[in-house]
C-alpha cells in the first residue's frame, strides 16, 4: 500500500503528521510526505519526504503551494491521499474525480478557528468563518474523514457519517526520562511549566499576572516561541516577569529533566476553538507524570475530575490561577498522587499506541470503499 500524507502548510516533523501518522504509516505501507517548507527533499525512517517549495507570502501560498503539492499527488499515484491542511480541499477533491481514495484530516474547528485569527481584520472573520462552513459542508461529503478530537469527528459526522477521531496523545516511548543526561534543579525551588506557543489567547498574560500573587514563591519554567516581539515586551515587562524561567523553544525531556517540575500549566482562555480542545500538551504532562492545573472549561474539568488528575481554575482571573498554585504547592501528597493517576490514564487510553490501531483499522476501510 502506498500512503501520500500532503501539507502545504505544516513543516516536514509536525508531531502528529510525521512523528505519529508517518511513521505509524510506514509500519503498513510505502509512505510518502508532501510538503512545503524549502527544506529539500529528504528519505528517513523509510518515510520519502517530497518538498515543493517555501512560500512566505500567505495568499500565493494557497494557490501556488497547492497547486505544487497537487502535482505531486498526481505523480505518486498513491493508494491513499491522507491531507491535512483546508486548503487542501480543492485538490482533493480533484484527487477524488480522478477516482482516488482521499482522507480529510481535520485538525482544528476550523470555522471556530478562523474567528480568533489576529492577522484577519476583526469585521472580516465572522464572514469567512461562515463562507469556510458553507464551503466545508459541501465539499467534505465527498471525503473519508479524521477529526483529532471527538468533539472535531461529531462536527464531521453532520457533514459525513464516514468520520471518526484520531486523537494527539502521546507516544510514551518520547516521554521516558534519561536522568543520566541532566541532573535536575534543586527540589526545594517550586518549580511550574508551561510548554507551547506563547500567545495572547493562551492565557500567558493572565498566568504571568498569577505569579506575583501567589502566597509560595514559584518559579515558572516557559518553554515556547512567542507569536511576536510585541507581546514578549508586553509579557517582560509585567511585574511577575521576575518569577519567570524564559527557556524558549526546548524539547520536552530536557525541560522535564533538568527541572523538578511540581506541575503543569495550561491557562487557555475560552475562545471558541480552545473550549472544546484536547491540547497536547494535557496528556503529555500525564505522561510525565505532572499534575495538571487548566482552565475551567467544561471538558477540561471533566478530564481533571473523572481522573483525579489536576484542578482548574478561571483563565480570565489571575487571583484564581494564583489560589490554584498555592494549593497544589501546599498538597505535596494530593500533587504526587494526581500525576500518578494522570500516568495511569496515558498509559491505559490516552495513548498514541491505541490511535494507531485505529487509523490502521481506518485505512482498511478506506482501501476497500468503493
Amino acid at each position: 500500500m502506498k500512503i501520500a500524507h500532503l501539507t502545504s502548510v505544516h513543516p516536514r516533523f509536525d508531531t502528529r503528521i510525521y512523528y505519529k501518522m508517518c511513521k505509524s504509516s510506514s509500519k503498513i505501507g510505502e509512505v510518502y510526505l508532501v510538503c512545503a517548507d524549502g527544506k529539500g527533499d529528504k528519505i528517513i525512517d523509510n518515510i520519502n519526504i517530497i518538498d515543493v517549495g517555501k512560500i512566505y507570502n500567505r495568499a500565493l501560498r494557497f494557490w501556488v503551494s497547492v497547486n505544487k503539492v497537487y502535482k505531486q499527488a498526481l505523480i505518486l499515484n498513491a493508494d491513499i491521499y491522507h491531507l491535512h491542511d483546508p486548503e487542501l480541499i480543492r485538490i482533493g477533491l480533484k484527487l477524488i474525480k480522478k477516482g482516488k481514495k482521499v482522507i480529510f484530516d481535520s485538525h482544528e474547528l476550523i470555522g471556530d478557528q478562523i474567528l480568533s485569527k489576529h492577522y484577519l481584520p476583526k469585521f472580516s472573520r465572522n464572514i469567512i468563518s461562515k463562507i469556510y462552513i458553507y464551503y466545508e459542508k459541501y465539499s467534505l461529503k465527498k471525503f473519508h474523514l479524521i477529526g483529532a478530537t471527538p468533539h472535531i469527528r461529531n462536527h464531521l459526522k453532520k457533514i459525513n457519517k464516514d468520520a471518526i477521531d484520531i486523537c494527539n496523545y502521546p507516544i510514551l516511548d518520547n516521554c521516558m526520562i534519561d536522568n543520566r543526561e541532566t541532573t535536575k534543579q534543586s527540589n526545594k525551588i517550586n518549580y511550574i511549566c508551561y510548554v507551547g506557543g506563547i500567545t495572547e489567547i493562551r492565557g500567558i498574560k493572565e498566568l504571568v499576572k498569577a505569579l506575583e500573587l501567589t502566597k509560595n514563591k514559584v518559579v515558572l519554567n516557559l518553554a515556547g516561541n512567542f507569536s511576536s516581539t510585541a507581546f514578549e515586551k508586553e509579557i517582560r515587562n509585567l511585574p511577575g516577569w521576575k518569577y519567570v524561567n524564559y527557556l524558549g523553544f526546548v524539547e520536552k525531556n530536557y525541560l522535564m529533566s533538568k527541572y523538578n517540575n511540581k506541575f503543569g500549566v495550561i491557562p487557555f482562555l475560552g475562545v471558541p476553538n480552545h473550549i472544546n480542545a484536547q491540547p497536547n500538551k494535557m496528556f503529555e504532562y500525564m505522561a510525565y507524570k505532572l499534575p495538571i492545573i487548566c482552565s475551567n472549561f467544561d471538558l477540561w474539568k471533566n478530564i481533571m475530575e473523572t481522573y483525579s488528575c489536576g484542578r482548574i481554575f478561571n483563565p480570565e482571573d489571575p487571583e484564581s490561577i494564583a489560589n490554584v498554585i498555592d494549593y497544589l504547592i501546599d498538597n505535596p501528597e494530593e500533587r504526587k498522587k494526581m500525576g500518578q493517576n494522570g500516568y495511569q490514564a496515558v498509559t491505559d487510553k490516552f495513548n498514541w499506541k491505541n490511535e494507531e490501531k485505529k487509523m490502521f483499522s481506518f485505512y482498511d476501510k478506506v482501501i476497500n470503499s468503493k
